[in-house]
């Protein structure tokens, strides 16, 4: 998948071995304050093999249209640093191979923005996380305890 602003592809298999938390997000978005609780626990777990993963998309339509606008909101207004992709489709016959793979193995596609998959070190889709589930949640935080 190709970065966020960048022309650099990114092979996702740099992730082996990482607790993943896959996040279909959004700059223009009720739920987007959770930008700085996920930059939060990237910078709390990222020694320990966690990362956070931010794939923007507009299926919800409050994504920009520009991705340099993307980038630039994400990084001024709320700090991010964790690995952000190209804005793609999530959804759908046209969602991207990630959000394809991610809905066979969970039987469950993003209905809003700020959707969670969380990814054992192995690969594996352990639990799914609603926009309403906040980054910070103890649910969310015990089980990515209990990965790494």
């Amino acid at each position: 998948m190709r970065l966020l602003d960048s022309s650099e592809e990114q092979n996702l298999c740099e992730y082996q071995d990482s607790v993943l938390l896959i996040v279909n997000v959004a700059s223009r978005c009720g739920y987007t304050y959770q930008y700085a609780s996920l930059q939060k626990l990237y910078e709390k777990y990222r020694d320990q093999g966690f990362v956070v993963l931010g794939v923007p998309s507009r299926d919800f339509f409050q994504e920009y249209s520009d991705e340099t606008d993307v980038a630039e909101f994400c990084s001024t207004e709320y700090g991010v640093n964790f690995p952000m992709f190209a804005t793609s489709k999530v959804t759908g016959k046209k969602a991207n191979p990630l959000y394809k793979k991610l809905l066979e193995e969970s039987g469950v596609s993003p209905r809003w923005n700020f959707n969670k998959y969380l990814i054992s070190k192995e690969g594996k889709v352990v639990s799914t996380y609603g926009s309403k589930v906040k980054p910070d949640s103890k649910e969310l935080i015990d089980e990515i305890e209990k990965l790494l």
